[in-house]
């Protein structure tokens, strides 16, 4: 394992961690599905690089490609996740409910 890989695996498990403490710590599940959702993607480019560098051009191809679904589809998924949670959850309802047009 080169050294690139491993300061990148560490620092991807860094930001995972910090996510792991929001989680922990923030009060309303909005709060807990916005760590998780920003961090997951981040500490996955992170480490990928890092990995990249180990793999090859074919593992490295299939990183960016395992990156950039995890990109474009979770942002769907933390939306979704929202809303779930929107609806089902009222004693974490926002003063202004813009969602109930």
């Amino acid at each position: 394992m080169s050294p690139l890989a491993t300061v990148a695996a560490l620092l991807g498990a860094l930001v995972v961690l910090v996510a792991a403490v929001g989680l922990m710590r923030f009060d309303s599940p909005y709060a807990r599905i916005h760590a998780a959702g920003k961090a997951s993607p981040v500490a996955f480019v992170i480490v990928a690089v890092g990995a990249a560098a180990d793999v090859g051009w074919s593992g490295a191809l299939r990183l960016v490609l395992a990156a950039a679904a995890l990109i474009l589809t979770l942002p769907v998924a933390v939306h979704l996740l929202f809303r779930a949670v929107h609806a089902s959850s009222p004693e974490y309802d926002p003063e202004v409910d813009e969602l109930s047009r």
